[in-house]
């Protein structure tokens, strides 16, 4: 019916593809636009419809041919520049983002949307000054927009003005306190500057007004557990569930409250979340915090590899900015490849010059669709995200060489297998390590006590760990 309806009227009949599209109907939506393409040729609304079809199909390779047909047949639409700019964003291809978005601003230099998606793309470059300054301009045009704002701020505390990026997230709450995510953003801001103070107080702010969600909560509870105020993290973790009971982030922070019972590792998207935020000034911090996995993972490189270090290549999971890469990268252990699901910390660790591959990947993910067989496996400080270890080192196994070295470091905990502690990370006992490893076929060398950095003034305390594939039994 729907069909008959909307052939009597093109227009109408182009809608209700966008509609349904919108909507996710896929399904629905695909015949539909067969028949408006009979009714009217190629045209390149049509194929900007037939684009998001087939992205939302997962057809990026047909996705991305509509697009460049749609340009081809009107280049000088800005619209059509500025969704091809996105689609190449969210690929990952910022060079074409960029290359578009800059077609889109001579096309209409005052249009803010378009000088945002290049002040974006440019950002994902590393190129912070540049996106600084097209941000700036597009805010200045559209000042009310919150998603501008936040992206002027991001950028402007990459270009390493952090003070004037928080600034820029103040003044945008006190023209516009409703926006949510502006708020969100700058409380955490305050967490990652360890503000916490400051954090709870926008965060309670919000809740005075009215603009509240489980990520406001979810972040306040934790300033305050950052401050030791524990009993007020329950109650705003439990507020947080009441909103986002399905939320990865919400969930792992009120497991880790003691609320829920423990989940077994900390979700992807939760990592994301906290390490994209976290990367422009991750080795400041642990090294301010005197962060000492780096240099005894290098230890034992010089320990146990015949001798000399020869081994490889390198395999590091969660390799973040690259922090143990640049321990080890003097030795003979390469080539060395690093995993992480931060894509901002990737870029901190492209920055180093140090990998010659990275990949954004969940690990137990990208160890179960790798080929290879690595010499050497190193995780500093990623671990400590997973509660229950097996599946893990299941996958370690399956990619260690035959004569290859696993080495890890994790918190310890006081007796139980694993313990999630309130910051979000998990613990283990000697027992426990020693046990998961076993049952992965994986053999102790050592587990050797280790203190993994200071907080407060006082030791973290831990283990480090190298393990080795059983030795076959005959």
């Amino acid at each position: 019916m729907d069909m008959l309806q909307a052939t009597a009227d093109p227009g109408a009949l182009i809608r209700r593809v966008g509609a349904l599209i919108d909507a996710g109907r896929y399904g629905a939506a695909g015949p539909l636009l067969a028949a408006a393409r009979q009714l009217n040729g190629q045209t390149p609304e049509l194929n900007l419809l037939a684009a998001h079809l087939a992205e939302g199909q997962g057809q990026i390779a047909q996705a991305r041919s509509e697009y460049d047909a749609a340009i081809e047949t009107a280049p000088d639409l800005a619209d059509l520049r500025k969704q091809r700019s996105s689609f190449c964003h969210r690929l990952g291809d910022f060079e074409c983002a960029a290359r578009d978005a800059a077609e889109a601003v001579l096309l209409q230099p005052t249009d803010p949307d378009a000088k945002a998606l290049l002040g974006s793309a440019l950002l994902s470059l590393g190129r912070a000054r540049e996106a600084r300054a097209c941000l700036a301009e597009a805010s200045a045009a559209d000042p009310a927009n919150p998603a501008i704002r936040e992206a002027l701020a991001i950028a402007t505390e990459a270009d390493g003005d952090p003070d004037a990026a928080f600034a820029i997230l103040r003044s945008g709450l006190s023209s516009a306190g409703g926006a949510l995510n502006l708020r969100n953003a700058a409380i955490l801001f305050c967490i990652r500057h360890q503000d916490f103070a400051t954090g709870i107080a926008l965060a309670e702010d919000g809740r005075v007004a009215g603009t509240v969600d489980a990520c406001l909560f979810g972040l306040k509870g934790h300033a305050q557990t950052s401050l030791g105020q524990h009993e007020a993290a329950a109650d705003s973790y439990a507020e947080a569930l009441k909103l986002g009971p399905d939320d990865p982030y919400v969930r792992h922070l009120v497991a880790a409250s003691g609320l829920l019972p423990g989940a077994r590792r900390a979700p992807p998207d939760y990592l994301r979340a906290v390490f994209d935020g976290y990367a422009p000034r991750f080795d400041e911090h642990l090294i301010g915090l005197g962060y000492q996995i780096p240099g005894a993972i290098r230890r034992v490189a010089l320990e146990y590899l015949d001798g000399t270090g020869a081994c490889g290549p390198v395999l590091d999971l969660g390799c973040g900015t690259g922090l143990v890469g640049v321990a080890i990268a003097d030795l003979p252990i390469g080539p060395m490849t690093g995993i992480d699901v931060s894509s901002r910390m990737l870029a901190e660790a492209e920055a180093k010059d140090l990998y010659a591959s990275l990949h954004e990947a969940d690990a137990i993910d990208w160890l179960a669709e790798d080929t290879g067989r690595w010499g050497l496996i190193v995780a500093g400080d990623m671990v400590c995200y997973f509660g229950a270890l097996e599946p893990l080192l299941r996958g370690i196994k399956l990619r260690l060489a035959p004569d290859g070295w696993f080495v890890f470091s994790v918190e310890a905990s006081d007796g139980v297998d694993w313990a999630l502690l309130r910051q979000g990370r998990y613990a283990h006992s000697k027992a426990y390590l020693a046990d998961s490893l076993r049952s992965a076929d994986l053999a102790v060398r050592s587990i050797h006590k280790q203190v993994i950095r200071f907080e407060a003034g006082a030791p973290v305390k831990g283990f480090l760990v190298v393990a080795q594939p059983a030795p076959a039994i005959h």
